[in-house]
């Protein structure tokens, strides 16, 4: 199947273009950045070269992509908005890896993205690509909005207990830490590396724009917290709820065990897990504990930021919109060391 990237320069892009590579149903033939059209693909990204040959970025142009079997879009928040509904008629299936369609009520867009959304008449086509819990939906799928890093961490460790009332549905708080390609490739002073490095930082207080998000895919409301560890890729999301109903102590973990079993990209553990040891995979590991001295239940889950947290999960959501099999191109398992 014919692939194309818009804003394929960037990290998620960089994801997107490496997976593709290996995956046996699509061919990447259009890779769209415009800061850095005319520049080989190569010449960015070296790691690259072995698979995209002399092939180079494009300017961002609708036309570019006439008919594709499937667009993947990793443009800023605000911009994919712009560009998606004029593809609606160029290509079989979008895949929208940012924000502007995640959200259901276009009237949070202003109060935590800081936009008008001009495109609200969309917002119903969408389907959430979390396939974990909207496989169903994927199935017939030509829109997809593919979920936040942040929110897929939280969602996978937390949505199964609220669901299941093992939690109550109010005051349930997510710390979550994140790696620096979380922020993208563009120069920042908040990450640059002396800045992230050796150091370890809340930001966002009470305002990250991930929270509707959250609270939308969980089901509850949420006190989100991220931060910024100074590693490259990862995320671990801590996330505790007030216990309710039957607080049979190993229950939490049943509830996961039960939800996840045969899913082929969530591990669940009796152990907490390291970022590590999802690095460069498209699996999530979860898990959770009920603490009868404080009675809350702690829920843990770590990912690959880029890969489940971004670019996988995108091509997870696609294999399943498009019938191919769901675990084609993906990797489960992280790199060691």
């Amino acid at each position: 199947m014919k692939t194309g990237i818009a804003g394929a320069s960037g990290y998620l892009g960089a994801e997107l273009l490496r997976l593709l590579a290996g995956h046996p149903g699509f061919e990447v033939t259009v890779a769209q950045g415009d800061s850095s059209a005319g520049v080989a693909l190569a010449d960015l990204y070296p790691s690259l070269a072995p698979a995209y040959g002399d092939l180079a970025f494009t300017a961002l142009e609708p036309s570019g992509f006439d008919g594709l079997d499937a667009v993947f879009v990793a443009l800023p928040s605000g911009r994919s908005q712009d560009l998606v509904p004029a593809l609606l008629d160029r290509v079989q299936l979008v895949v929208d890896l940012g924000a502007d369609f995640r959200l259901r009520d276009p009237s949070l867009y202003p109060a935590w993205y800081g936009f008008e959304h001009r495109a609200p008449e969309l917002l119903g086509e969408f389907v959430y690509g979390l396939p974990e819990l909207f496989r169903h939906e994927l199935a017939t799928a030509r829109l997809v909005a593919a979920p936040g890093c942040y929110v897929t961490a939280a969602t996978i460790a937390l949505q199964p207990l609220v669901r299941s009332g093992v939690i109550e549905a109010t005051g349930v708080i997510v710390d979550a830490a994140s790696g620096s390609s979380g922020a993208g490739r563009a120069p920042s002073a908040s990450f640059h590396h002396p800045v992230v490095n050796e150091s370890f930082s809340a930001y966002k207080l009470l305002e990250h724009r991930h929270t509707p998000e959250m609270e939308q895919a969980i089901g509850a409301q949420v006190l989100f917290t991220p931060h910024l560890a100074p590693m490259t890729r990862g995320i671990l999301a801590t996330c505790y709820g007030r216990a309710a109903g039957d607080r049979d102590p190993s229950r939490a973990l049943e509830v996961l065990q039960e939800a996840y079993r045969g899913e082929p990209f969530v591990q669940v553990s009796s152990e907490p897990s390291a970022t590590r040891e999802t690095y460069g995979s498209n699996t999530v590991r979860v898990t959770a504990r009920y603490d009868e001295r404080t009675g809350y239940v702690v829920a843990l889950a770590a990912l690959d930021n880029l890969v489940k947290g971004g670019a996988g999960q995108a091509i997870q959501a696609a294999n399943i919109a498009l019938g191919l099999e769901e675990t084609a191109g993906l990797p489960t398992l992280g790199l060691v060391p």
